[in-house]
């Protein structure tokens, strides 16, 4: 399992590398998110062991936030795997080019931010936990596309069924 912190720094520079700009912390906060989600859709389990919190401009790592700063993230970090890195260059791909407020809308339409907002105001900043089921709930609703491959993982062919 990846570190977090990496892992955000991965999204801050790759981000940086594609758009040529820097990342805003709200859209890193997302795209954050977003890989949890999507490594729970590709690989079932989750990328990083972190807590999102329901804030009121959708899920945020409480985390992450602490060493955020306009050049990357404060902390030691190290390489993510090549396959955690091809499923952030994948969620960059999909969602990067998407504004920071408006990837905040779409997090409002996550069951697991819905559910963690339960009993809150709207406009209340909100620090309940995400629970990471909810987060895997909504990771079933997705269907991953690969964008490497310009195809959704459900069209590859069943490699087993290949013969050579």
């Amino acid at each position: 399992m990846e570190s977090v912190f990496d892992v955000a720094q991965y999204i801050y520079k790759e981000y940086k590398r594609i758009s040529n700009q820097a990342i805003d912390e709200m859209k890193l906060q997302k795209l954050l998110y977003y890989t949890q989600r999507e490594s729970f859709a590709i690989t079932g389990e989750p990328m990083f062991d972190a807590e999102f919190e329901g804030w009121k401009y959708g899920p945020v790592c409480r985390a992450v936030r602490a060493v955020f700063t306009t050049d990357g993230i404060n902390a030691n970090c190290k390489p993510i795997s090549f396959s955690n890195a091809y499923i952030v260059n994948n969620v960059i791909s999909e969602y990067g080019a998407i504004e920071s407020w408006k990837l905040s809308e779409l997090s409002h339409k996550e069951t697991s931010w819905i559910n963690s907002r339960k009993g809150l105001e709207n406009g209340e900043i909100g620090s309940k936990a995400i629970k990471l089921s909810d987060i895997k709930i909504d990771a079933e609703k997705v269907r991953p596309y690969d964008h490497v491959w310009d195809m959704y993982y459900d069209e590859f062919e069943d490699l087993d069924s290949i013969k050579v």
